[in-house]
């Protein structure tokens, strides 16, 4: 059965799976099969009405899945999804972000901005939004972003169908392309994530490396870049850390010396918050910098001191996500 045929056969069966896939973390893009998909409705092989359901079932059921994990297991599945997802180098920090500053209208762009997709809903779920306004606000994001996908490939497909050269190109090449668009940005993000774990393994600072140079006074400057968030578990910092957030620190790089090392440190796998930051901190001119293996969970956990620290009030916009 050729390939085409075998697709139209179990197109929704198909079209459910691979959006309940990647919701579900799986590094596989929708929005290529979704705008096929509208070019098939335009072209009469797909029925849109039937289309747009099962691209919102498959949305809700991942979207919820993850929700009440990160209501029950908050930051654990969070830092699970950061190994998993191919935007892990913007990790959790930018979402809580985009939380903090737009609440729980978050949701209504969640599914457009790579990163926050599958990490948007545990988040909400950690902050206490209740289920009924979560539900809402995450299924008008998914209406946005299935109609924007799909009204995308029925857009082109209409203009095809009105041309039998184009139309006939189509039927032949438009399965290939698909894959051939999803491979490409599988393996477009696979090089790129490889890319920045090799800058991560080379530049990073050993634990015992900071310890011993704190030992020696040497006075690295230390920023803690972790989220109002992640205080919560345990508000203590490392001795002299200064607290900057991830997106104040460039802001804010009069403060940070030039004539002594500075080490950046969050509670990402892997230090992807803190490495994306060095990375950043080095194009404005800041070269001694560099991100600590195991952030702060990795020195918590081999016994070096930690000092206590004063948590502020929540955020009034993280406060009103509880409500």
């Amino acid at each position: 059965m050729p390939a085409l045929e075998f697709f139209l056969h179990y197109r929704y069966l198909i079209l459910f799976g691979w959006v309940l896939g990647e919701q579900l973390g799986v590094p596989v893009p929708s929005v290529p099969l979704l705008i096929t998909v509208g070019t098939l409705v335009a072209t009469h092989r797909m029925s849109g009405p039937a289309s747009l359901l099962c691209v919102v079932v498959a949305a809700i059921l991942g979207d919820i899945f993850w929700y009440a994990l990160g209501k029950r297991y908050g930051s654990r599945v969070l830092q699970l999804l950061c190994r998993l997802s191919f935007e892990s180098n913007t990790c959790v920090a930018k979402t809580e972000g985009y939380f903090e500053k737009r609440g729980a209208s978050t949701l209504l762009i969640a599914k457009f901005v790579p990163g926050l997709n599958t990490v948007a809903p545990p988040i909400a779920g950690e902050l206490g939004m209740p289920f009924g306004r979560f539900l809402v606000y995450d299924l008008a994001g998914i209406l946005l972003w299935a109609l924007a996908a799909l009204g995308g490939g029925y857009f082109f497909g209409d203009i095809a169908r009105k041309s039998s050269v184009l139309l006939g190109l189509l039927e032949h090449f438009a399965l290939g392309l698909f894959i051939a668009s999803v491979v490409g940005y599988i393996v477009f993000r696979f090089v790129q994530q490889r890319r920045f774990l090799k800058y991560v393994r080379e530049n990073r600072m050993e634990i015992d490396e900071l310890k011993q140079m704190m030992d020696e006074g040497k006075r690295p400057f230390i920023v803690d870049l972790r989220h109002p968030l992640d205080y919560l578990p345990d508000p203590r910092v490392l001795p002299g850390a200064v607290r900057i957030g991830p997106a104040d620190l460039a802001a804010h790089k009069e403060v940070i010396p030039l004539d002594r090392d500075v080490i950046l440190y969050c509670t990402c796998p892997s230090e992807q918050t803190s490495a994306k930051l060095a990375l950043d901190l080095h194009k404005i001119g800041v070269t001694r910098v560099r991100p600590l293996k195991g952030g702060f969970d990795g020195w918590k956990e081999a016994g070096y001191p930690l000092e206590a620290y004063v948590v502020a009030a929540k955020p009034k916009r993280i406060a009103e996500i509880s409500r």
